[in-house]
């Protein structure tokens, strides 16, 4: 868990993965050791529906897990899943 959000409300990110998988979609949090060298977006998130909610593919390139989650959480949301608080 960490801190999220103007508030500080703290953010399980393994709950949001696994409800995210128990609603059929595959979820990525990755973190690159050479784009974090070079100061870049290190971290990547991408979660995908296929074969399940096909039509489903959110990625985003981020500075931190925080910035992952403000960009991809809301537009799951949009998809109509369900994303634990």
């Amino acid at each position: 868990m960490f801190d999220h959000g103007p508030e500080g409300a703290s953010v399980d990110v393994a709950r949001i993965m696994e409800s995210l998988a128990e609603q059929g979609i595959t979820v990525l949090f990755k973190a690159d050791a050479e784009r974090m060298r070079e100061g870049v977006k290190p971290w990547t998130f991408v979660a995908s529906g296929a074969p399940v909610h096909e039509d489903l593919l959110v990625r985003t390139d981020g500075v931190s897990v925080e910035a992952c989650l403000d960009v991809c959480l809301p537009r799951l949301r949009e998809f109509g899943l369900v994303i634990p608080e």
